[in-house]
């Protein structure tokens, strides 16, 4: 008895939680990190580590205020941003193709894949020791290494959605005397569209990933040069402000852009039900 009216609360509390998400969905992407937040404050007011070396909620706000009133904040996201911007436009440009061409063409699969799959096995950051010595530390080699990131995911999904259109549906184009070009255009694209966009979801979050390390080693900017240059001035409230900034960009990017955009995709052609 005293276990089931221990449990009832909790009942009600979720079931509570359940219909304000319902109620109102942009909850249910906020409170999720709100006993996490009270967690961190917690261990922070009770002292279990230096303040210097573990900062809270509150320090790191205010970081957050302090960089952002001097324009040092904006002005390396924005940095960020727009390398990841150029590098996935170019990733997206010749992934695409490149993967409808390998997943089209029986010989141009036999003679890219192989080489795909080895340089896919080559991490982003092995490149950047070979990349400082072909191009020093500028602009060219953290796009070469976003491009390289974002290119792949991009290049086998895009081959894995074009072979898993069933034969039957080239071969009824064909009978209804549909030329080459337009079977690519109206069965070959829209059947790997879901494939595609979610190699591009998962290349973008790679591309994400890999320039912040590449900011970090090669940047003179940039969200990850200015968690790398607080390191060496022992700023560990501009670490945390940096981590916290790039979980949220990439939460609110695939949140708002791309995960609607998958789920879209999936349901205009109908691999998931409505």
């Amino acid at each position: 008895m005293s276990a089931a009216l221990s449990v009832n609360p909790f009942l009600r509390l979720w079931s509570g939680y359940l219909r304000l998400v319902a109620r109102r969905p942009a909850l249910g992407q906020i409170l999720p990190f709100v006993p996490l937040v009270a967690l961190w404050a917690g261990v922070v007011e009770a002292g279990l580590f230096p303040r210097a070396f573990f900062p809270g909620p509150v320090d790191v706000v205010r970081s957050f205020v302090d960089l952002t009133w001097k324009g040092i904040l904006p002005a390396y996201l924005e940095d960020s941003v727009v390398r990841l911007a150029v590098g996935a436009a170019a990733g997206i440009l010749t992934g695409i193709p490149l993967g409808l061409l390998v997943g089209l063409n029986a010989t141009a699969h036999r003679a890219l894949w192989p080489i795909l799959l080895f340089f896919q096995a080559i991490g982003d950051i092995a490149w950047l020791p070979l990349l400082i010595i072909w191009f020093g530390f500028g602009l060219e080699t953290m796009t070469f290494v976003i491009v390289y990131t974002v290119l792949f995911p991009i290049v086998l999904n895009t081959v894995l959605g074009v072979r898993s259109i069933p034969l039957d549906m080239h071969r009824a184009a064909q009978s209804l005397g549909a030329p080459k070009w337009r079977i690519v255009a109206e069965v070959v694209i829209p059947g790997a569209l879901p494939n595609i966009i979610t190699g591009l979801r998962n290349g973008l979050g790679y591309g994400w990933r890999a320039l912040i390390a590449a900011e970090m080693i090669v940047g003179t900017s940039g969200v990850g040069f200015m968690m790398f240059d607080a390191r060496r001035a022992g700023s560990v409230v501009e670490i945390l402000l940096g981590m916290i900034i790039l979980g949220l960009l990439w939460y609110a990017v695939d949140a708002l852009i791309l995960a609607p955009l998958e789920r879209a995709t999936g349901r205009r052609w109908g691999l998931v039900a409505q």
